[in-house]
């Protein structure tokens, strides 16, 4: 098979996979039909129409993970050894609060590594054709494949550093507020609820998630220590210990509180200041290697030109 053939069956296949998921993924332009019309109004007495009103996401790209379903199964302890184990990125999902489960984030890794693979295969194939190496374009398959799905995991990763970050600004606020409604008189679990209630960040959120698990029956001790294992955050796992000892024991809870939340403000600003340093070192780059030899470009230059035309 020559370069051609080979460039013009990587194009075709790349052009048919993207005008199929185009064309899936149009809405039908059509006169709603009457069941349709219907089914909102009858959603308590028909599970029919229930079924019919809720909304099906489509995803196209799913095919993709059926039909390599069989070499990911034999792939999959070489996979998890380069992109952690189930638990790890279940733990991962749990922590950036993603909506997609582990088998979607899976799919979405697959996905991105036959993308990947394509791009490599397409790269590759142009080499071939302008004299490379057979093997490049192997290599740059392999590459991008790898890539690809390593892609996914650092993105999920990082969406996991920005939420704790996140979590680690609120949670003196956080503090402070519970400190301060226990020592108006009110129980953990009420000012629980008010925090809940009243707040909006993720720390607030996650509190939401503890007073609903309350709510249904579980208790709130047990509801708060599967919040910090979770998490897996140290000053919130501290907190938890703390309510949960006050729960258990009796122990007083607001004071230590108000400490918690001066320690996790001398903890912000601790980081604030070791952020600060390594700005400060990444300003020196551009300035030695780009703003230095510049200046000393032009105080140099014109005098070498002189010398050069003088003699």
């Amino acid at each position: 098979m020559t370069g051609e053939v080979g460039l013009s069956l990587v194009l075709g296949a790349t052009l048919g996979l993207g005008l199929w998921m185009l064309v899936s993924l149009v809405p039908i332009l059509r006169r709603p039909r009457l069941m349709h019309r219907v089914a909102p109004y009858v959603l308590d007495v028909s599970a029919g129409a229930r079924d019919l009103v809720a909304r099906r996401v489509v995803d196209p790209t799913r095919v993709v993970g059926v039909v390599a379903a069989p070499v990911s199964d034999r792939l999959a302890p070489v996979v998890h050894a380069m992109l952690g184990t189930p638990a790890t990125v279940a733990a991962r999902l749990r922590r950036a609060r993603s909506p997609l489960t582990l088998e979607r984030f899976r799919a979405r890794q697959l996905v991105w590594g036959v993308v990947g693979a394509i791009v490599g295969g397409l790269v590759g194939t142009l080499a071939v054709v302008r004299g490379a190496s057979p093997i490049v374009p192997i290599a740059l398959l392999v590459v991008t494949a790898a890539s690809g799905a390593l892609l996914a995991d650092w993105l999920l990763q990082r969406a996991v550093r920005q939420r704790m970050a996140r979590i680690s600004s609120e949670l003196p606020t956080v503090l402070e507020f519970l400190a301060l409604s226990l020592a108006a008189g009110e129980g953990l679990a009420d000012a629980l609820r008010r925090v809940a209630r009243i707040g909006t960040g993720e720390l607030a959120r996650e509190l939401g998630t503890v007073v609903a698990d309350a709510a249904s029956g579980t208790s709130l001790s047990d509801a708060l220590e599967r919040l910090g294992g979770e998490l897996d955050h140290p000053g919130v796992t501290r907190c938890v210990d703390q309510m949960r000892g006050a729960l258990e024991r009796g122990t007083p809870l607001a004071q230590t509180l108000q400490a918690q939340a001066q320690d996790a403000r001398d903890g912000a600003r601790r980081d604030l200041l070791e952020a600060a340093g390594k700005k400060e070192i990444a300003m020196l780059v551009p300035l030695v290697f780009g703003l230095l030899p510049t200046t000393v470009a032009f105080a140099l230059w014109p005098g070498i030109h002189v010398l050069q035309v003088g003699f």
